[in-house]
């Protein structure tokens, strides 16, 4: 009896282990979740999301990381204590490369152009914002001419030339980068021409305005800082030597004193385009008198978004009715192309002042119109798609 039951104790014991030996461990049998990556991919930015950097590009504190390099760099400067009407500028930056959250480097091909600027072998970079000192103007144009002079002395990151006569404008005879400055009031001009004073010697600036900016001073101006505005930062510019006597504004249709406002413009080294002259000799003859007028010299195009009409661009400090469009100023722009530009700008964006960021969007286009222009060697030519006109139709 004895024996019978050792004998069911060891079969049970043996049946037990036997099942036992077959059992999967609870955890093994959950099934583990598919990673985001293996099953969807890399963390793409959609045009309406990711960090706020122009155009989605690589962003970089390049003032403080000094192993940043670039060949072209868009550099943001929140200032605007030197408006005469309406502020808002400082958030020009923020407000632009907001607009340019639908644009990126994988479709950044304009048929307008024939090309990608971020395809033609330059690396362009966002370098943040400067960050500027809002309560002393003296303290913030140093601070703004320091970190120009910053990039502009950095060593560009392709290993061959990206930029015909790029050395060869230098007075050391080295290439440099080129900057896109993202304001900001038109005041960020006069430390961006000091810096590049130093590199280039006097240049030839490109202007795109409503108003002159070459007053000498306004009512009330009694020490040497309260001469230096949006107004006036041209005149300073002429006293200090950093423009040549072959400038050009183009759009002009502001209100002046009378004609000696005209006079003491071209002793700045001006002369100007005004905006009705689009109507009486077109977007050719502008965009010849322009390069008549700068010929081989080194270029500065300093655009504010004032040019344009306020209707299609309401979001600026002193607004002026009967501007050009958007698209008119984008032709003239291509016409530009295969001049010597040593930088780039676009001021006087005031997003408080807009609506549906239509101002804020038409000046992150410009921007990328700058980057093509900085890349072609001269200006692109219309062809027709299959299915449209063709160019003697028109």
């Amino acid at each position: 009896m004895a024996f019978k039951k050792l004998l069911q104790f060891v079969i049970s014991a043996v049946s037990i282990k036997a099942v036992f030996a077959h059992q999967i461990p609870l955890g093994d049998t959950i099934e583990q979740p598919e990673t985001w990556l293996s099953k969807y991919g890399p963390q793409i930015d959609q045009p309406f999301s990711g960090p706020l950097a122009f155009s989605h590009m690589t962003y970089s504190r390049c003032l403080e990381d000094e192993s940043a390099q670039f060949d072209i760099a868009v550099l943001g400067m929140p200032f605007d204590t030197g408006t005469s009407y309406r502020p808002g500028a400082r958030f020009g930056p923020y407000a632009i490369r907001s607009g340019s959250r639908r644009q990126r480097e994988a479709r950044g091909y304009s048929l307008a152009w024939g090309n990608n600027p971020y395809e033609q072998g330059s690396k362009i970079i966002d370098c943040g914002d400067v960050p500027i000192i809002p309560f002393d103007n003296v303290l913030a144009m140093d601070q703004m001419e320091v970190a120009y002079s910053t990039l502009l002395n950095r060593p560009i990151a392709s290993s061959q030339s990206v930029w015909a006569n790029g050395a060869q404008l230098a007075k050391d005879g080295r290439e440099r980068p080129r900057i896109v400055s993202l304001g900001g009031d038109h005041t960020i001009v006069l430390p961006i021409l000091r810096a590049l004073n130093k590199v280039y010697g006097p240049v030839s600036v490109i202007h795109f305005d409503a108003h002159l900016d070459t007053w000498n001073g306004y009512p009330g101006t009694v020490t040497e800082q309260s001469r230096v505005t949006h107004g006036t930062f041209f005149y300073v510019a002429n006293e200090e030597g950093l423009v040549s006597n072959s400038s050009i504004h183009a759009g002009i249709r502001c209100k002046l004193v009378g004609l000696g406002d005209i006079e003491n413009d071209e002793s700045v080294g001006f002369h100007f385009i005004t905006s009705d002259d689009i109507d009486d000799h077109g977007v050719p003859a502008i965009i010849k008198r322009i390069r008549e007028r700068v010929g081989d010299t080194p270029v500065y195009l300093s655009l504010d978004i004032d040019v344009i009409d306020p209707g299609l661009a309401p979001a600026t400090g002193t607004p002026e009715a009967g501007g050009w469009t958007s698209r008119e100023v984008k032709r003239i722009i291509r016409g530009l192309a295969g001049l010597n530009f040593v930088g780039a700008d676009i001021v006087e964006v005031a997003p408080v002042y807009d609506h549906a960021e239509i101002t804020g969007t038409a000046a992150a286009d410009l921007v990328h119109d700058f980057l093509s222009m900085f890349m072609s060697q001269s200006p692109p030519t219309p062809y027709a798609l299959p299915g449209s006109w063709l160019r003697d139709e028109l």
